[in-house]
């Protein structure tokens, strides 16, 4: 998706890939350089477009398409850290 879209935009994009935008969920879009994210968020009431762009450093982008991400690995992501390692995936289990 091209970055300089608005809400329209990412919305058809959404209903485009999913088949329909769901309440309480949120959509991730991010530049190719991983430099930007573009968040479209649906709360059941109306829809929200918000944007984050890092000045130095990349977000760590998923391996796979459509993949839900808990609440916790949704924060992580937003805030450019490594969001793989939250919950389940950071347990230790041999030292």
């Amino acid at each position: 998706m091209d970055m300089r879209a608005g809400t329209n935009t990412a919305l058809g994009r959404v209903v485009a890939v999913f088949g329909a935008a769901h309440p309480h969920h949120a959509y991730v879009f991010a530049n190719r350089r991983g430099d930007r994210l573009k968040v479209l968020v649906h709360d059941g009431i109306g829809i929200w477009l918000c944007a984050r762009r890092l000045h130095q450093g990349g977000f760590v982008r998923a391996s796979l398409m459509n993949e839900a991400l808990t609440q916790a690995q949704f924060d992580a992501l937003v805030l450019g850290l490594p969001w793989q390692r939250i919950g389940e995936a950071g347990v230790i289990t041999v030292m």
